[in-house]
């Protein structure tokens, strides 16, 4: 696809795209002859949003909010602003000025224009009404529907005021603009001030009842929790004053220090138990059993006052580990060991040894051995009785501490939702001290005439018109799947061209003068043109005599073609044979009006006379092909006589839709070729004539496109 032919479409219809365009221009011209001059009005609206200087004891909120929500809220601003609510209070607001003033922004339409003075106080009355109760109208009521239509009249309802009302933020600032249009510059002021006199008010008292109805919430949910942290409380300290709780963690970490502290204890009794143990084993090893007997005998009395002795140290321990070791039974206890020291020594001094042996230091030593032994063994079992005292206390406190730990817990999550609650009322009670103020920065005032947009609208018209005639065509372009260029046939075909022909404007030419000088203007692109097919065709022969022309169909101009070949080859001084092949449609037998006719040839093989330049064959035409004429032998007998006498024989063949008649006369053919016409597209049933096209490989020398539009300007004569 080139565009050089959307650009030969465009030439083709430029005087229709510049009569569309003038007319659209003026179309367009008085349309807005008429219109009225347009007055802008703007307020702004600040917001405090982003404003450091509102947010000095809430620095957690806007100045460093994030982005997203900064635009969420402005958002959620500019959305309030066109509620329906607030377009209805200020349309009531328009039409109330304009039915009770002398200087309406509007005059009445000329359907409400002989209104009585009873029914604008009616309207009037109902307007009010509607606008101290922010109630719409609704139009199910005659009444209210008929008021309605009086608010579209005067364009004064809710979708007119939207189509000229523009509200936006600007930029990244803290402000909200209010902008209206009108054809009164003092409509335009009062809408924007009326709306936005209306939102301030509508924003305020829902933010202000809203906040309240969060902190009577709030502070009804923080006495609800007030008093289930203190329910728990109670619960908590009524159970440990029950069973004697002061505090868990300091007496179970008492207790299990005791525990290890007589763990201790009792390991080094056990160790010093163990040694004294052996100590005293060792030594009676040392005596013999005469000695002993002899020792025992004499010392009975005295081992009576060391065993009463023992006894009270016995009894001592036990007290002085039961109570933890307590330092006051120290001295009483080294009171008895000195006592017991002394009972020992007088025991010694009445040993009766053997004078062969000196053991009194070896049972000296043993006596304060066993001593020391029964001392460590007794220790022993008093701190296990302790221990498992101390055990069974702690295993005590387990129970305790679970119970404990679930109503501190509770009290801990009472206590957290209370703070939670307290911190959220206090935040809010902050918040609506120092919450969002909308203010008016400068109230909108009457303003100056827009510049005129008449001449942008006419111009912006015509280009409209202009690209939309644009488009179209190519559109056309596009999906115009023609043929119009010798490529476009080569590519869709995939076979050879030999040349085109450009369309002949006018009449049907002469051909018999088509070499003439007076044609030489008309038809000097045609001829040459002409010429280089012929120079192809002559290539294509080589030698051969017999070309045959075809088409796809009817009305494509190969009789053209083949008429004008056989004037092209006369020119040049070649005996030309002209066979009109085509029964169904025997134009060259027409014009030509030919003496003799291929059915006689053939069948009866009458003589032919040769002409001077083109000797012409016709037919009879009818529902008749060449083989019924005469056999195929027959018939290339004659062929080849012809031959003989002619240079070059042409024969205008049927089209290829004509089933096989075509294809009878191909058999006698040295070389075919197909003309094509120029805007034609090329169908499904052509692809079979073009696979047949295809399968005659060699002997289709190519296409000629007939009709292209590629004129030349007409050149002066030379004479």
């Amino acid at each position: 696809m080139e565009l050089s032919s959307y650009f030969s479409l465009l030439n083709k219809y430029k005087y229709i795209i510049i009569v569309v365009v003038v007319a659209a221009v003026v179309g367009s011209y008085f349309l807005v002859k008429n219109l009225p001059d347009e007055y802008i009005s703007s307020t702004q609206i600040s917001t405090g949003i982003v404003d450091a200087s509102r947010h000095l004891l809430d620095k957690d909120n806007a100045p460093n909010a994030q982005s997203d929500e900064i635009n969420r809220e402005f958002s959620n601003l500019t959305e309030i602003i066109k509620l329906k609510k607030l377009i209805d209070n200020l349309s009531y607001q328009l039409i109330i000025h304009d039915l009770s003033s002398k200087e309406p922004f509007r005059k009445l339409n000329h359907k409400f224009k002989d209104l009585s003075q009873p029914a604008i106080d009616h309207a009037l009355g109902v307007f009010k009404d509607k606008l101290q109760n922010s109630e719409p109208l609704s139009i199910y009521n005659s009444d209210e529907n008929g008021l309605n239509e009086l608010l579209i009249s005067m364009k004064y309802d809710e979708r007119s005021i939207r189509k000229f009302l523009d509200v936006t933020r600007d930029s990244e600032s803290d402000f909200i603009t209010i902008t209206y249009t009108s054809e009164n510059p003092q409509l335009s002021a009062f809408v924007v001030n009326t709306l936005c006199k209306e939102f301030i008010d509508y924003y305020t008292v829902n933010i202000k009842k809203n906040e309240s109805n969060a902190i009577d919430f709030l502070a009804k949910q923080l006495d609800e929790k007030k008093k289930a942290l203190d329910d728990k409380k109670e619960e908590l300290q009524q159970y440990k004053i029950k069973n004697g709780i002061l505090n868990l963690d300091d007496q179970s970490k008492a207790i299990n220090a005791q525990i290890l502290m007589y763990q201790d204890k009792k390991l080094q009794a056990e160790k010093d138990y163990a040694s004294y143990e052996g100590a005293v084993k060792g030594i009676d090893q040392r005596f013999d059993s005469k000695d002993r007997r002899y020792i025992e005998s004499v010392t009975g009395e005295y081992n009576q006052a060391i065993t009463n002795i023992e006894e009270q140290i016995h009894i001592l321990n036990d007290q002085y580990v039961h109570s933890g070791f307590n330092p006051k039974y120290k001295p009483a206890l080294d009171s008895l060991r000195t006592s017991l020291t002394a009972a020992l020594n007088k025991s010694s001094d009445k040993y009766i040894v053997n004078p062969l042996v000196a053991k009194d230091n070896l049972v000296l030593k043993k006596m304060d051995l066993e001593v020391s032994r029964d001392l460590a063994k007794y220790s022993a079992s008093s701190i296990d009785k302790e221990i498992k005292n101390l055990k069974a206390q702690f295993t005590r406190l387990v129970p305790f501490d679970a119970i404990v730990k679930t109503y501190e817990s509770d009290v801990n999550i009472a206590a957290q939702e209370y703070l939670d609650i307290l911190n959220k009322y206090n935040a809010l009670n902050l918040q609506s001290n120092f919450s969002i103020k909308l203010a008016q920065v400068e109230p909108a005032t009457p303003d100056v005439a827009q510049p005129s947009k008449k001449i942008f609208l006419i111009a912006l018209s015509g280009i409209a018109v202009f690209v939309l005639c644009l488009v179209i065509l190519f559109v056309l372009y596009y999906f115009d799947d023609t043929i119009k260029a010798p490529s476009d046939l080569v590519n869709r075909t995939q076979l050879p061209l030999l040349g085109s022909l450009n369309i002949i404007q006018g009449g049907k030419p002469d051909l018999k003068k088509l070499w003439e000088v007076e044609n030489r203007n008309k038809m000097q692109h045609f001829k040459e043109l002409l010429r280089s097919i012929r120079f192809e065709i002559d290539q294509e022969l080589k030698g051969e005599k017999v070309l045959g022309i075809t088409s796809l169909g009817i009305g494509e101009g190969k009789t053209l073609l083949a008429s004008s070949l056989a004037y092209s080859y006369a020119a040049i001084n070649k005996k030309v044979l002209l066979i009109d092949g085509n029964f169904n449609n025997p134009s060259v037998t027409k014009s030509m009006q030919p003496k003799l006719f291929v059915e006689d040839y053939f069948k009866l093989s009458s003589y032919m006379e040769r002409d001077n330049a083109i000797t012409v064959l016709g037919n009879h035409g009818g529902d008749i092909t060449l083989l019924e004429i005469s056999d195929e032998k027959h018939v290339q007998n004659n062929f080849n006589d012809l031959k003989s006498r002619f240079d070059i024989i042409i024969i205008d063949l049927p089209p290829l839709d004509s089933l096989n008649k075509s294809k009878e006369w191909l058999l006698f053919s040295n070389k075919a070729i197909a003309v094509f016409e120029s805007d034609r597209t090329i169908s499904r049933s052509h692809s079979q004539y073009i696979d047949y096209l295809k399968n005659l490989n060699t002997k289709f020398a190519g296409w000629v496109l007939n009709k292209t539009n590629d004129n030349p300007r007409p050149q002066k004569s030379r004479n």
